[in-house]
């Protein structure tokens, strides 16, 4: 049937800030399904706290509320509005579990609303796990023995004839929040009850543990006809015990018989239609026994969009909450076509004739004295996914855009070679256990012994020892004399350049040329949904070496857009935004535009926001052969935060045009000894600072300084590894601690300006003028990082000297940098006088939120001025609006045991909200304050 022409708005509720467990995936999701509705002239209200995010912007919904998610908001929404129905499947657990609330409560039943896309009695049903037993019981699905408990002593009777090891999961939990697996007695009674506490309804299901068991997940759609569609097989390369979102996943499913597959398609869609109707997206899990039975048991079902669906959605180019939104308004499957082939029906099940593998990122630097075990919860704060014609190319592919200072899987050097480290890492994972599969095989420890102790399936296994065995093939040649079909298979395999350049011992460069010279060359194949057997008009691309390019170039003027890769903490999803934001700007210059990205979670690697799309590496080799393959007006890499700025140095090197501040200036801003010298030059207040390269030196400089000190390595983010200190053992220990992490670098030493007042600055320059689009006041003092501190907007307390002294120091540092685009300064107040911390000729962290607080778009006004499209005095800007806004940062500490959870100078939150209030007596600020105990002057 035809879309329900009754529902004319609808409320979708987001997912809130960014925590572990639940991250900017559900704002895709989000953004997605409101572009969808709106195709259907359909009026799209939106709420959400979240001010990062793209999904919260005015260009993605007709009524945008940045408010707090709970009941009093969405009564004073459906107040203002009338709202036929609500979407709460789009912003993960917990959208669904206000939805939840709101029902409950009478909230939509009061005013009229009906919920589409999902069943709350479903919701509830797959949430209590005990309810869930009982039903896959009933319909002959089985599932690992398992009793749910409310109480401590249950939980004992249940462990007690089960038997170790076992796992314990809390109900009503995302993110795996409260779940682990329980090996020894004497570790399952603070397990129980950590998993009793993080329940909200204090219950917990106990699972006979089926360790090693292999892992697979379906993505499903289904229509309100019953028609239901497998979108995605996802196999895990990790075995069961780690969370899905902590491991490493491969897509199609590699490992599976296509009996098992048939049988675990049909449990899947049996198991959809036993939990309720509803039409829109549902994920399931199951567990494969490691043998030649491969016996299927049920894990869970997720009947709504999942953190699997943005992997899915990228891996085959099925835009699933674009399709899962239309199905909730009535739509089927088959009165729906395919947006990358616009000639087939939705209600086609990809065929993909590549393979996707996505690796998991992780902080665990961040969270000092944390447990970096991987187990049921999960850990990691964002994913990169590599695209390639086999396996192994995907896997070196989604290595090199990871960002650890590693060129891909092993070939650079990083080795680990000691046998019982090695032994302990396979047997205990942790983030880096990949990487020591291939130093154990390089060490030569024996197959057997790496499968006993990982449990993962040989097949994956032999797949990284064939590796080893092709780099002892090349180690034997130097560059002028490997044979050309060597050569060719190490690029078929995903090697990069560098990795060879290693094993050959030379230059990356070197093996470059020689490569060009054999005609061993990158060609760039379509993402189609349908392995070719249809003919695709979405230009979504992935490199490959191959025969056939299927990447035409045109005539146009065009522009490259560096990504953020993948997120961490100090660098998410707001420089997506930024370059989302980048993208829009560009073609409204005319520009055709390009993306280059590895992130899946993000809005940015949608195949229709910008013109054409490469899913690769942010990393050089890849955008270097793009470039040339494309060759653009230009790149752009001040909205991609560090990690588009690490490349502008090789864009500068290589004469690619840098759109916008030039590398002199984005370098000069880095350096510390050459910006200070210019802030003297201006006669512009700085606090004094010394750059060292060791202990000792530091340590001298340290005399002239005076304590404290904070201390800092140059050219990182989110201030990585920086302390205050404040005496010579406590700096020598640091200094040695990050030419330790980070050898080579500089360290700069500044004098702490204890008791000082935060501040910053964000501008948009064109070289001759500048507006400032917002100062913010920290309301923490100096020394704890900027992203952790709660920041008022406008300032709340700043006298107007300050303001004049911040507003001058801004235009003129904007203008001596020789800004184009955007720039942020941070500033120390003390006694009166305003000191210059740093300055960062680049889209900020705090950019999306001044857009959301002003609602003005400002980033799209800066691209227009790299591109020499307007001056700064072009644009007409709206005055301020009345009132505060409020960043408050969001963290989480709750994933981490034994914690360092005190702030300072390394940032540690994962996301952030705002809030609005009218005046300072406003009950949520005071309530700042006094949890804070600082004073407030008015």
């Amino acid at each position: 049937m035809p879309r329900d022409r009754s529902i004319r708005s609808v409320l979708i509720i987001g997912s809130g800030p960014i925590i572990i467990g639940q991250a900017c995936e559900f704002d895709y999701s989000g953004s997605q399904a409101a572009r969808s509705l709106r195709e259907e002239g359909i009026e799209v209200i939106l709420i959400n706290s979240n001010p990062a995010t793209i999904m919260t912007d005015p260009v993605t919904a007709d009524h945008v509320y940045l408010k707090p998610l709970t009941k009093a908001s969405i009564r004073e929404i459906l107040d203002k509005h009338n709202i036929d129905a609500v979407l709460p499947t789009m912003g993960g657990q917990t959208a669904l579990n206000l939805a939840i609330d709101c029902d409950k409560a009478g909230i939509w039943e009061k005013y009229g609303v009906k919920i589409v896309g999902v069943d709350i009695e479903a919701i509830n049903i797959t949430e209590d796990r005990e309810q869930f037993k009982n039903l896959m019981h009933k319909i002959g699905i089985p599932m690992a023995p398992q009793t749910t408990a409310k109480s401590y002593l249950e939980g004992k009777e249940v462990a007690q004839e089960y038997g170790f090891p076992l796992c314990i999961r809390s109900s009503f939990t995302l993110g795996g929040a409260g779940a682990a697996v329980v090996w020894k007695e004497e570790e399952f009674d603070n397990l129980l009850k950590q998993g009793l506490e993080m329940s909200p309804i204090h219950e917990v299901m106990i699972d006979k543990a089926l360790m090693g068991w292999k892992e697979y997940e379906l993505e499903l759609l289904r229509d309100n006809k019953d028609n239901i569609t497998i979108i995605c097989s996802i196999e895990n390369f990790d075995p069961m015990g780690i969370h899905t979102g902590d491991s490493i996943t491969v897509a199609p499913a590699m490992t599976l018989s296509d009996t098992t597959f048939q049988k675990m398609r049909d449990m899947a869609i049996h198991m959809m239609r036993s939990i309720g109707k509803f039409a829109g997206g549902c994920n399931v899990q199951f567990a494969v026994s490691p043998d030649e039975k491969e016996d299927i048991i049920a894990i869970e079902i997720n009947p709504r969009v999942s953190r699997s669906s943005a992997l899915a959605s990228k891996a085959t180019g099925y835009p699933i909450a674009k399709i899962a939104a239309k199905l909730a308004i009535g739509y089927n499957l088959h009165e729906l076509s395919n947006a990358i082939t616009g000639t087939t029906s939705a209600f086609f099940e990809p065929a993909i004739d590549y393979v996707i593998v996505k690796i998991p990122r992780w902080n665990f630097d961040k969270f000092e004295g944390s447990d970096r075990k991987l187990g049921l919860s999960m850990k990691s704060v964002g994913e990169v996914m590599g695209i390639g014609r086999n396996f192994q190319e995907a896997l070196q592919k989604a290595c090199q855009s990871l960002e650890i200072k590693r060129n891909g899987l092993g070939a650079d050097g990083k080795e680990l070679t000691k046998q019982q480290e090695i032994l302990y890492s396979l047997e205990h994972p942790s983030w880096n256990r990949l990487f020591h599969i291939y130093d154990a095989f390089k060490l030569g420890i024996p197959f057997k012994t790496i499968q006993n102790l990982t449990k993962i399936d040989k097949w994956f296994l032999y797949q990284i020892d064939e590796l080893i065995t092709l780099e002892n093939e090349i180690e034997k040649h130097k560059i002028d004399t490997i044979p050309e079909h060597l050569l060719r298979t190490a690029k078929e395999k995903g090697y990069a350049d560098r990795q060879l350049g290693h094993l050959m011992r030379c230059w990356e460069s070197e093996v470059f040329d020689r490569r060009k010279e054999l005609g061993i060359n990158r060609v760039y194949k379509l993402v189609d949904t349908c392995a070719a057997e249809f003919e695709a008009q979405t230009p979504y691309y992935y490199s490959s070496f191959d025969q056939e390019n299927e990447s035409i170039v045109s005539d146009k003027k065009k522009i490259i857009v560096l990504g953020s890769g993948p997120n961490r903490i100090g660098q998410g999803i707001e420089f997506d935004y930024s370059c989302v934001h980048g993208i829009l700007a560009a073609k409204e210059c005319g520009y055709e535009t390009i993306m280059i990205n590895c992130n899946p979670e993000t809005v940015s690697t949608d195949f229709d926001i910008a013109d054409k799309l490469y899913f690769e590496p942010v990393f050089w080799e890849h955008i270097y052969e793009i470039i040339r393959h494309e060759k653009p007006e230009g790149v752009i890499v001040q909205l991609g935060g560090q990690t588009a700025l690490k490349l502008a140095e090789k864009l500068e090197k290589y004469g690619i045009k840098i759109l916008g501040t030039s590398f002199d200036a984005l370098d000069l801003a880095e350096d510390r000894g050459s910006f200070s010298q210019l802030l003297k030059d201006n006669d512009i207040p700085y606090p004094k600072f010394g750059v060292a390269e060791d202990a000792e030196t530091a340590i001298e400089l340290s005399k002239d300084l005076g304590f404290p000190l904070l201390v800092r390595p140059s050219y990182v983010l989110g201030g990585q590894s920086m302390k205050i200190v404040i005496n010579e053992r406590e700096l020598e220990e640091h200094i040695v601690d990050i030419l330790k992490k980070i050898p080579g670098n500089k360290v700069l030493l500044d004098h702490f300006l204890d008791g000082a007042i935060e501040a910053e600055a964000d501008a948009i320059c064109d070289g001759e003028d500048v507006y400032i689009i917002g100062i913010m006041q920290h309301i923490e003092p100096a020394g704890i990082h900027s992203g952790d501190s709660y920041a008022v907007l406008p300032p709340y307390n700043l006298g107007d000297l300050i303001i004049k002294q911040i507003e001058e120091y801004t235009k003129k540092i904007a203008i001596e940098l020789r800004t184009v685009g955007l720039i942020n300064i941070q500033f120390a107040i003390k006694d009166d006088k305003v000191y210059i911390i740093e300055a960062n000729p680049r889209a900020s962290r705090t950019v999306p939120f001044i857009c959301k607080a002003y609602q003005e778009p400002y980033v799209n006004y800066a691209v227009k001025v790299m591109l020499g499209e307007k001056k700064v005095k072009d644009f007409t800007f709206n005055p301020v609006k009345k009132g505060y806004a409020i960043k408050e940062p969001v963290f989480s500490f709750h994933k981490f045991s034994d914690v360092n959870k005190e702030l300072g100078p390394e940032m540690k939150s994962t996301g952030e909200s705002i809030y609005f209030i009218d005046d300072l007596m406003d009950d949520y600020f005071m309530k700042i304050y006094s949890e804070r105990n600082l004073y407030l002057s008015r």
